[in-house]
């Protein structure tokens, strides 16, 4: 209950509320911490601040919280997730969300809109198929969901009307269009829980892409599509050395085309400079609050010229103490999943020890 207590002294701090003594009375004589949907809501928001990987904590007060503990059968979780997909979307002026569940709920994909494609998600997509869920081959197919409740698993497809993505092609470059690239617009994490006061929820939470995590991980590195050689061509680069340095100019250009083409299609993205900026805005507001920022120097920098960066030469720290974002007790699938995720701003992969060794999160979510 200590970790109870503490949640419960910082909500009532920071938010200024009087009633301390009697909700700590309250939690002292059940015996047991259930959150209130205020104090969810206020965890969940803490838990993003706290995203030492995530990049676009600027927005941390503004993320909308859905509070779905009392969802407790599996088409009413679907249909809140599909419910999530649309209201975050909000016809591509992408909003950050998070849809809290109960214990009893488990989403076994690591983020709701993947492609089977994906050299990524082969793992799962095996896993699907043990559960008898078979792909089509086609390319950038999306995945389904595959939820648990009480130890019930069943697959669900995702409708096309729920998955909003993106063709890309490059304003320059006619050619680029013929490669059929596209990405979804939205990325969910879901494979966190929810950790507060002592208590932990399964939840899916989303942000808006950074479009590094798109063109300079997801589409770029050569164990999930390699694109740059394809991108290369399309340019008309001179792939026959490397000191033409074809690879960083089809890299550049590729950016280039995720920007332009999210912007056409009207869905907001975010790119690496300004949102490197935003991360100095929220460390100067965390400061006057008298609050320490946590960080992890490797996440935060983009994939794509980070030295041009404002957060290129500084230095953080993780940090430790809840309200976070956990990563979710390994599930007993008769497959491995993809790897874990932390953060929808980055909404990506998670990194091992080097700095780019899987897509970073790129995108505006906790990592």
């Amino acid at each position: 209950m200590h970790e109870a207590e503490e949640f419960l002294r910082a909500f009532h701090a920071e938010e200024g509320l009087p009633g301390l003594a009697g909700r700590l009375r309250e939690v002292a004589q059940a015996g047991a911490y259930w959150p209130t949907a205020a104090e969810l809501a206020y965890g969940a928001r803490v838990a993003w601040r706290h995203s030492a990987r995530c990049v676009g904590r600027l927005y941390w007060p503004s993320l909308e919280v859905r509070d779905l503990r009392g969802v407790r059968e599996l088409d009413g979780v679907y249909s809140q997730l599909l419910a999530h997909l649309r209201d975050a979307f909000h016809g591509g002026q992408v909003r950050a969300l998070i849809s809290v569940f109960g214990p009893e709920v488990r989403i076994h994909n690591p983020q709701l809109i993947r492609y089977a494609d994906d050299p990524l998600c082969a793992p799962f997509v095996e896993a699907l198929r043990r559960e008898g869920w078979r792909p089509s081959g086609e390319r950038f197919e999306v995945l389904p969901l595959l939820l648990e409740v009480r130890g019930e698993r069943r697959v669900y497809a995702l409708p096309r009307s729920a998955v909003q993505e993106v063709k890309l092609t490059h304003p320059e470059c006619a050619a680029f269009a013929g490669l059929g690239l596209r990405w979804h617009a939205l990325p969910v994490i879901s494979d966190l829980d929810l950790s507060l006061g002592g208590t932990r929820w399964p939840c899916a939470f989303s942000g808006w892409y950074v479009q590094t995590e798109i063109a300079a991980r997801n589409l770029a590195d050569p164990q999930r599509y390699d694109q740059l050689p394809a991108v290369a061509r399309a340019l008309g680069l001179d792939t026959s050395r490397e000191r033409t340095l074809w690879r960083d100019r089809a890299l550049v250009e590729l950016n280039v085309a995720v920007l332009h083409s999210f912007d056409a299609a009207g869905v907001k993205i975010a790119d690496h400079h300004s949102v490197t900026r935003h991360h100095l805005r929220f460390e100067e507001r965390e400061a006057r609050a008298g609050r320490a920022v946590r960080g992890q120097w490797s996440w935060l920098i983009p994939p794509l010229s980070p030295a041009t960066t404002p957060i290129w030469g500084r230095r953080y720290r993780a940090g430790k103490g809840g309200p976070t974002f956990a990563p979710r007790d390994p599930a007993p699938l008769p497959a491995a999943a993809c790897p874990p995720t932390t953060c929808p701003f980055t909404a990506g992969e998670r990194r091992t020890s080097a700095p780019r060794t899987q897509e970073a999160q790129g995108s505006v979510t906790p990592r």
